[in-house]
């Protein structure tokens, strides 16, 4: 049993929970926070992404929530995508703007990194920005490592990607 389906509670109060159709606002909500606070606009990629997250979820990725339970508040989401062939993404790592730095990121991380392993993982990439340094400690402290790509995924504001091999 991975961490997150032990309902492993943080702080008391906050579970994570794997995507319903009911938390879609809540993924699009905490992604678009981030996005256009750091980078001033949502990107066509990012759009896409959001309009077709049940259509990856159908192919196997899964997209997962820190809630809190005591109001049932969305608090992190993150999103694994199964690229096929054991290539695996992680994308759309948002926190709340109201409570950060509370370990909902990371919780969220693992459990998308957990669910790609045990889906047949050989690779786990993602796809970021050299400015998000929390973003990226998380990432180097799971074990990822810098890659130098020509093509950050038809991102404008993607100039940093890491991979690990499973």
């Amino acid at each position: 049993m991975s961490s997150w389906e032990s309902s492993r509670e943080r702080n008391g109060r906050v579970k994570i929970v794997k995507y319903t159709p009911e938390r879609r606002q809540d993924f699009v909500d905490l992604n678009v926070w981030w996005i256009e606070k750091y980078f001033g606009a949502v990107e066509q990629a990012d759009r896409d992404e959001f309009d077709h997250v049940e259509d990856e979820i159908a192919k196997g990725g899964m997209v997962f929530f820190a809630v809190d339970e005591a109001d049932g508040a969305a608090l992190a989401t993150c999103m694994a995508i199964d690229r096929g062939e054991g290539e695996w993404e992680i994308a759309k790592l948002g926190s709340a703007p109201d409570r950060p730095h509370k370990g909902y990121g990371k919780a969220v991380f693992e459990a998308c990194v957990d669910w790609a392993e045990q889906h047949g993982a050989k690779r786990i990439y993602m796809l970021t920005n050299s400015s998000l340094s929390t973003a990226i400690h998380i990432y180097e402290s799971h074990g990822f490592q810098r890659v130098f790509l020509e093509d950050y995924g038809g991102y404008a504001r993607g100039d940093y990607a890491l991979e690990k091999y499973v």
